[in-house]
């Protein structure tokens, strides 16, 4: 299509416009590689700033050919944009700018997973306020001219995309909101699990269904919105009930899920608009989602579905669950002076990064630790897991911006042969991702998920506030093991007072 474009541009530019609709089809086609590119470059760290600013251009260039084409007069697509309203369209991008470099310079990196939830509300919000207009205003969607049959299934399908997006639109947006609450502490992480909720889920389903029938058999406009209302009150219910159920060990599969849904939400807008570039982004985004979902499913053996239907996890800090013969378990505890001695004669250090070491913004004296290990000699890696924290990749942007260096950190599948030949695993504030329940208790909810095999290294020491079990509520047997210590505090107090013993 892009060779078509250039040779018919390239032969008779002459009868053209600067503001041809052919010009906006190859700025779209430009836009759309430009998010490929950007999507290519974020699967790598070293390619990363680089694939954020191919999106950035893109987006960029999407915008302006659109205000371009739709305000300089001269062909048929000129002047849809009428001049009493740019003013207002002005705003909103000066308005929205602002509040987006705002946000971005006062957020911690920490709190990245609650601004992406966040952010993904605003994309299922605007999905279904565009259906919402679509249906009270349909006039300023153009169609040529078709006979009443085509006509017929023309509205037909228009009021499918319009049903379509506001349906998944309205379960993005309070399914964000909800999640963005339980990663921000703000709603508990323990699963709503109401009695009957997969029935009443089915039934919100099906009413919407029906609802859908009725939208599309009416042709009164006065009859047919209230359908369209109520299926909007019942989504927003249905998207809300379904993060709600879902417990906080599932929660960086959540954030990866409401992205593909905030994906086809934009895919929908775009059909409803007749926009190719929203259509492929949201495809794109959509698909990028679902990839993403199924490797987060697969890093914790746990199936999609099982994740949608929710009840998995509990109140994060619970009490540890007492051993079945009733003795109380004992663990060692250390100091941060005996910790700095094992690391300082250990020959190779495995470093071990959770949602406590975001919490307590500990990653830059981690980063110093490991310099100081190396300038001793000592072999020192990170050790990532899938769903280490509340997003995905949520520990490699953390040790990115503390520049720790990309040949050192690992993924699961890379460093899990290596931990028997490791002198010591610096666990800091996980839980679940080294549990060994998960390969050696049937009856544990997380049995069977891959996890970091920290106890088979010499020595584990871990560091958190206390004994209590992370966020999905489940007790670890590694913190009880004889060859695991636990050093009790604040993370980044524990770890300044290591590096402060290392250096003398």
């Amino acid at each position: 299509m892009f060779q078509e474009y250039c040779l018919v541009l390239a032969t008779d530019s002459a009868n053209y416009s600067p503001a041809d609709p052919n010009y906006l089809v190859i700025a779209y086609l430009v836009a759309a590689i430009l998010f490929i590119l950007s999507l290519g470059g974020l699967s790598r760290h070293e390619s990363a700033r680089k694939g954020n600013l191919c999106g950035v251009l893109g987006i960029l260039i999407a915008i302006g050919a659109t205000l371009f084409v739709g305000v300089v007069p001269g062909s048929e697509a000129g002047d849809w944009i009428k001049p009493s309203i740019l003013p207002a369209i002005w705003a909103a991008i000066v308005i929205g700018a602002g509040i987006g470099v705002f946000v971005a310079h006062r957020v911690q990196m920490t709190s990245m997973p609650q601004l992406v939830a966040i952010l993904h509300s605003f994309v299922g919000l605007a999905a279904v306020l565009v259906g919402l207009s679509n249906q009270l205003d349909p006039t300023h969607i153009s169609m040529p001219p078709i006979d009443v049959k085509e006509a017929r299934m023309e509205e037909w399908i228009h009021k499918i995309e319009i049903f379509l997006g506001v349906f998944i639109g309205g379960i993005t947006f309070t399914g964000s909101i909800v999640a963005f609450g339980k990663l921000d502490g703000r709603v508990s992480s323990k699963p709503l699990t109401i009695p009957g909720r997969h029935l009443f889920n089915l039934a919100m389903v099906l009413v919407c269904v029906g609802l859908g029938y009725w939208f599309l058999q009416t042709e009164n406009p006065a009859e047919n919105m209230w359908a369209l209302y109520l299926m909007t009150a019942i989504s927003f219910v249905v998207g809300a009930h379904l993060v709600l159920a879902i417990g906080g060990a599932d929660m960086p599969v959540v954030v990866s899920m409401l992205n593909s849904y905030s994906g086809w939400a934009a895919a929908a807008t775009g059909f409803m608009l007749k926009n190719d570039l929203l259509i492929i982004t949201g495809a794109l985004v959509g698909s990028s989602g679902a990839i993403l979902s199924y490797i987060m499913c697969a890093a914790m053996n746990r199936s999609f579905i099982s994740v949608i239907l929710g009840g998995f996890g509990s109140d994060g800090g619970a009490a540890p669950a007492p051993a079945s013969s009733g003795e109380k378990l004992s663990y060692n505890e250390m100091q941060a002076e005996e910790v700095a001695e094992s690391l300082r004669d250990a020959k190779n250090v495995v470093i071990v990064p959770g949602y406590g070491m975001a919490v307590a913004q500990a990653q830059h004296p981690i980063r110093e630790i490991s310099e100081a290990l190396k300038k001793n000699g000592t072999t020192t890696r990170f050790a990532i897991h899938p769903v280490a924290g509340r997003l995905p990749g949520h520990m490699n942007v953390l040790l990115a911006e503390a520049r720790v260096p990309y040949d050192v950190v690992l993924e699961m599948d890379e460093i899990n042969d290596d931990f028997p030949d490791t002198d010591v695993v610096l666990v800091v504030g996980a839980n679940d991702i080294v549990n060994p329940s998960a390969e050696t208790d049937p009856s544990s909810p997380i049995y069977g998920m891959p996890v970091l095999q920290a106890w088979k290294a010499a020595q584990v020491v871990i560091l958190k506030r206390s004994m209590g079990t992370g966020y999905s509520g489940i007790d670890n047997p590694l913190f009880y093991n004889e060859n695991s210590a636990m050093l009790f505090g604040d993370a980044k107090s524990s770890v300044d007072q290591i590096l402060q013993k290392l250096k003398s």
